[in-house]
């Protein structure tokens, strides 16, 4: 188990707090509170290494999106807590984490990026910001492949800024496909340190 705390509060000062430390909240619909994650072992995505298979590279080349950066950050949380049809029971991005991750975009710690399809919000993913550090939450596409499309323009985009760590939590074989690995916390912990020594703009 990878809860370390639970807390019935939750800030913005706190958040960021968590994320130098490698701790992550969650909420939940059916109670008042917030868990704090350290997973034992982390997924990262090595920026220089996203892999982009046949099928992604050919909708890449296609173009027939358009991609934009933090002008629908709040739009972009609910889509993936509404991921398919209704909002999952589960789902930990309740509108308590909602407000504190806007307030945090307000504050510029706290970005998006969102894919448009005739002029309509198809895909997207958003995470925060330190250093050289992008914790990205959560991703969602309404239009096949639109979520991918949409990592893989974050991924383009942190590498052009010189970030130097894609923090995407927990390894899946969904995520394996695009070059996600686990390391070890200490692993983690050893490139979260340098990662924050850095200041790169998003």
């Amino acid at each position: 188990m990878d809860v370390i705390r639970v807390t019935d509060r939750l800030d913005p000062h706190e958040v960021l707090e968590g994320y130098r430390k490698g701790v992550f909240p969650m909420g939940y619909l059916d109670a008042p509170v917030i868990s704090w994650h350290l997973p034992e072992h982390r997924g990262i995505l090595p920026i220089g290494q996203f892999h982009t298979s046949r099928s992604l590279a050919h909708t890449l080349k296609r173009a027939r999106f358009t991609v934009t950066f933090d002008t629908a950050f709040e739009q972009v949380m609910r889509a993936c807590a509404a991921r398919g049809e209704g909002r999952p029971k589960d789902t930990w991005i309740t509108e308590r984490i909602i407000a504190v991750y806007a307030d945090l975009h307000r504050k510029g710690h706290a970005h998006s990026v969102e894919v448009w399809v005739d002029g309509k919000l198809a895909g997207g993913t958003y995470g925060i910001h330190l250093g050289s550090a992008f914790f990205a939450e959560s991703k969602f596409h309404t239009v096949r492949d639109m979520s991918k499309v949409a990592l893989a323009c974050l991924v383009q985009h942190l590498q052009a800024k010189g970030f130097t760590l894609l923090d995407v939590q927990y390894w899946t074989e969904h995520l394996s496909q695009f070059g996600v690995i686990e390391v070890s916390r200490n692993q983690y912990y050893g490139q979260l340190r340098e990662a924050l020594r850095l200041n790169c703009q998003f």
